[in-house]
């Protein structure tokens, strides 16, 4: 069977497989600071909106990891000869509404980090997000990318999922 003839049940089960890969491709290319694979995982014309500002296009989303990998550079150097810090993104209770080669997603993070001495970590961060997503030729991508950072800012007063 090619993927047209699946069974609407099957190809949505898919593509929610294919959401959760891209959300948790997306969060090592946080941790690991990988301006192209961060990149990647959005489409050319994509908006992230994050509590730190909001960048509109793959160029200036990729920007976006590649400050956050610099200031993370300097916490090394700073920290250095001690071992350097890592920071750990996790994504959770995601849930994925499909509608043809769209999609609005709904998921929990939470990130790790261990910048104290003598690096045990705690939990840093969390919050959640709020995806629009578009099937492409290279599989599905961000359109747009909500994330709300519950630690900095104010919880929803309303329950984000449907």
């Amino acid at each position: 069977m090619t993927e047209q003839s699946l069974p609407r049940s099957v190809q949505d089960a898919i593509d929610k497989i294919e959401i959760m890969e891209l959300q948790s491709r997306y969060m090592f290319a946080i941790d690991w600071r990988d301006p192209q694979a961060y990149g990647d995982t959005f489409t050319e014309d994509a908006v992230l909106a994050w509590p730190e500002g909001h960048a509109q296009g793959r160029e200036k989303i990729r920007e976006s990891v590649v400050r956050a990998g610099e200031y993370f550079r300097r916490q090394a150097d700073a920290a250095a000869p001690a071992k350097p810090a890592r920071l750990r993104h996790f994504v959770t209770n995601q849930v994925v509404k499909i509608d043809g080669d769209t999609a609005h997603a709904v998921a929990y993070w939470f990130d790790v980090n261990n910048d104290n001495q003598p690096r045990w970590p705690y939990l840093a961060a969390y919050g959640y997000y709020e995806d629009d997503l578009v099937r492409t030729a290279d599989g599905w991508r961000f359109s747009r990318r909500n994330v709300v950072n519950e630690i900095s800012g104010p919880s929803p007063p309303e329950n984000p999922c449907w």
